[in-house]
């Protein structure tokens, strides 16, 4: 069975699910990676490290396509790249780009059943009648669908996908990279403080810095913590950058925070596990997140987790109480209340770590690999989605609006 995975550009998150579904026991499968661009423009999805590649990569080198004359050049040549691989079931990461719908149409074309991977939720964004109706007409094109949790299955159930043709676990990490890396810096603390400049104790927040991360409510709520809890106060860690960078920094001397709120910047993936092995507890706040991939990261690494209700994540990585706690984003004393509880001398924060480590042990690139494989098998075994000229037309102009 070849299967193929089309995706704008591979990061490391991708890299480490693919090499798993790539280690199966199953010498029938073989895998291939289509990537469309260079890069997606987030510094922290860039991916250069290819010497543990074990599935076969193509890379269109297509850059980021705005024209319509380009995106018929780009349609073309991801046509002719699927006819060479001639694939038994495609993989398309989301379904509302140009990209994804040109494939959908191959797969149509051709009769190649195809699975949507999608992290979106009915709440993740505010919902149009008319939008819904044409995503419904859109999911109805593919075979099976590959998505975050249950909140992720309940929506593209609500979109006409059958239940038993969605499986989970899209959203995973590499838990290994970070629980690895976090164990080595705690063995190694006092040296590594020094080295990266961080005070004993410390929440750890880890965003690209828009709008939509609720980076101003974090500060505002941290003062509210800090006024509260005086000296004895944990510091605030922002990692990160983002064009909302002087904003915050116009925020923190607002509050009077400059000696209190760190912001070393953006850190690649290979120093992000320090940064966890060192922090008491993570938060993520944010106002809307169809996942939240940086809570599998702290989780992996051993951290309780203070993660806003608006997080795809929540409902399924967040058990209230044992690894951590969830919060309204809007809700600015709340968030500041689980800051003093959760940095309070009696909470048991090793014990909640433990128990983030259990809940993601179910969260792997493993667990990706053999939902995948569950998914690809759902799908060749369903109907074949047949478009009608309607649905064509539909395609048609959706890939060039």
């Amino acid at each position: 069975m070849i299967i193929i995975y089309v995706i704008p550009d591979i990061g490391y998150y991708h890299h480490a699910r693919i090499n798993a579904l790539c280690s199966l026991d199953n010498k029938t499968l073989h895998m291939g990676v289509l990537e469309l661009f260079s890069n997606s423009g987030f510094k922290e999805f860039q991916f250069c490290g290819s010497d543990d590649r074990t599935y076969e990569f193509k890379h269109l080198g297509l850059g980021k396509l705005i024209s319509l004359s380009e995106r018929k050049k780009g349609q073309s040549l991801l046509n002719n790249a699927l006819d060479e691989f001639h694939p038994n079931v495609v993989c398309i990461a989301g379904w509302s780009e140009w990209y994804a719908l040109a494939t959908l149409s191959w797969c149509n074309q051709h009769r190649i059943p195809s699975i949507v991977m999608s992290d979106s939720t009915a709440h993740d964004e505010v919902r149009k009648g008319w939008k819904e109706a044409i995503k419904r007409r859109v999911i109805s094109l593919y075979s099976a669908g590959l998505v975050g949790g249950k909140p992720h299955v309940d929506y593209l159930s609500a979109l006409g996908m059958p239940r038993e043709r969605i499986f989970t676990s899209y959203d995973v990490v590499d838990n290994l990279h970070f629980s690895v890396g976090a164990d080595e810096a705690r063995r190694n603390a006092d040296h590594e403080r020094t080295r990266l400049t961080l005070p004993p104790h410390f929440f750890l927040a880890s965003n690209r810095f828009i709008e939509k991360k609720n980076l101003p409510r974090l500060l505002d709520a941290y003062a509210r913590y800090r006024n509260q809890a005086g000296e004895s106060a944990w510091k605030l860690v922002l990692l990160g950058d983002g064009p909302l960078k002087p904003q915050l920094q116009a925020l923190i001397q607002q509050h009077n925070l400059s000696s209190w709120v760190l912001m070393p910047g953006f850190k690649q993936y290979d120093e992000l596990p320090a940064y966890y092995g060192l922090a008491g507890a993570f938060i993520q706040a944010s106002t809307t997140e169809q996942w939240g991939l940086v809570v599998n990261e702290a989780m992996a690494a051993g951290l309780p987790v203070l993660v806003s209700n608006r997080c795809g994540c929540a409902p399924d990585l967040v058990e209230e109480g044992r690894n951590g706690y969830t919060f309204d984003p809007y809700d600015v004393d709340a968030l500041a209340g689980l800051m003093r509880k959760i940095a309070a001398d009696d909470c048991d924060r090793e014990v909640m770590g433990q128990a983030s480590r259990e809940i993601i042990a179910r969260w792997t690139p493993q667990t990706f690999a053999e939902n995948l494989c569950k998914a690809a098998e759902a799908a060749m075994n369903a109907p074949r989605p047949k478009a009608n000229l309607l649905d064509k037309a539909l395609l048609w102009a959706l890939m060039r609006r």
